[in-house]
């Protein structure tokens, strides 16, 4: 067959490596460049460079089994790194590292304060009793309900799991309220966040998660498209759907939307019923993202410096936001912070600015999640496929897995010892 990928983020390069091992390929993409979120960074400091990721930086062989099969099956060579977690609050001056003790109370006020040491109770207990959400049937209330719910204090709430869950979402704080709890649980529970001990060693790639692309581009017999935006996708009648981009038009078997998911319902001409329903639940995120060399969004004292920095703005209602400390992440010897930091520009001295980029992240709803469950309504049906790491928690496994799932509809069984089941199973 004859089938066009639109998107080259996680979801539409894995399509496309995998089903052109049966079938021509054709890769859209809309920018000049492939990777979606997969974006590294070519950075002169001195007389040295350094290979920056802003987007894809981490993942880990356990909870990501698809991806280790893609980066071992391509050479790709990674390398360990820390996850390690720190909280500012600009309202009342606290700062902490959770990784460890020392950080923990790098403010000496932190082990006579009944708020703080409050909120490390709950953070134990929340780790003891969280898990319960997952036997109970149906969607569960939202985060904000639970955590009401069950008595966790504002401190819990504010300066520990909002800030982390909005880091690893990239959400807005009210929306991070809004989760399912089941959700988030679901997620801690998969990736062992929910212990002090026994986590998994997390892994960056080396030379940049760059790396990746570039070697899947070496080895496959895609044609790719480059800056050729596709405007509309067009079921023909009987048989072929028609794709109608900047440069022109073209005729295929079968077309695989690697996009978001409001971009893909954008582009099908008269979707049906269950697409616009199914598609239309799942709204993004507009992210400003920076990497910059300008420590001031970084905690005040050296000693609560993570790889992940949530900051929680002074005035009331503003949005949590995190700066990745990539000199941690990464492992880069630079002679100055190298951060990535989202949706804080204003904060950042402009003559200190790298690159500015502005990523999109899905938003995950009550709503969201019900749609996540009606996939087999829409994915395949006519001729049209949906791929993306939406799908699932909006992480590159998850993407990789929804590529997995339309490559063995169509013929392609790859790695016959994974399986690719639902997000909530992994």
């Amino acid at each position: 067959m004859r089938i066009a990928v639109v998107g080259s983020g996680i979801a539409g390069l894995a399509s496309a490596w995998l089903l052109s091992r049966r079938h021509e390929v054709v890769l859209y993409e809309a920018q000049d460049r492939l990777g979606g979120h997969t974006h590294t960074h070519d950075i002169r400091l001195g007389s040295r460079r350094y290979r920056v990721d802003t987007g894809f930086i981490v993942m880990n062989r356990q909870h990501y089994p698809l991806l280790s099969a893609l980066f071992a099956e391509l050479g790709v060579a990674t390398q360990p790194t820390t996850m390690s977690f720190s909280v500012r609050n600009e309202r009342s001056g606290l700062e902490y590292n959770a990784s460890t003790l020392r950080g923990l109370f790098c403010q000496r006020r932190n082990l006579a304060s009944p708020r703080f040491l409050g909120m490390v109770r709950d953070i134990l207990r929340f780790y003891r009793q969280a898990g319960a959400l997952l036997a109970q049937p149906g969607p569960g209330p939202s985060l904000r309900d639970y955590l009401d719910g069950n008595g966790y204090g504002e401190a819990f709430r504010d300066d520990h799991l909002v800030p982390m869950a909005a880091a690893l979402w990239s959400s807005p704080s009210d929306a991070v309220l809004g989760f399912p709890a089941r959700f988030l649980v679901q997620f801690m529970a998969n990736h062992q966040m929910l212990q002090v001990a026994g986590r998994p060693q997390w892994q960056t790639v080396v030379g940049g998660s760059s790396a990746y692309v570039d070697a899947l581009r070496a080895r496959w017999p895609v044609q790719v498209r480059l800056a050729d935006p596709v405007r509309r996708v067009e079921r023909l009648a009987g048989a072929g759907v028609r794709v109608l981009s900047l440069q022109g038009e073209d005729r295929f078997d079968q077309v695989v939307l690697a996009c978001h998911s409001d971009q893909a319902l954008a582009l099908v001409d008269r979707p049906t019923p269950a697409e616009g329903q199914v598609l239309g639940a799942i709204g993004f995120q507009a992210n400003d993202t920076v990497l910059h060399t300008d420590a001031s969004v970084l905690p005040r004292r050296g000693r609560a410096w993570a790889a992940w920095n949530a900051l929680v703005p002074a005035q009331p209602g503003e949005q949590c936001t995190v700066s990745y400390l990539m000199n941690q992440l990464q492992s880069l010897d630079a002679p100055t912070p190298l951060v990535v930091s989202l949706n804080q520009t204003e904060r950042i001295d402009a003559d200190r600015i790298l690159a500015r980029m502005t990523y999109h992240h899905p938003l995950y709803t009550q709503g969201a999640v019900a749609a996540q469950g009606r996939r087999a309504e829409i994915d395949g049906v006519d001729r049209l496929w949906y791929a993306g790491a939406w799908w699932g928690w909006g992480f590159h496994e998850d993407g990789i897995r929804s590529a997995v799932d339309i490559a063995r509809a169509l013929d392609v069984d790859w790695p016959a010892a994974a399986s690719a089941g639902d997000p909530g199973d992994h």
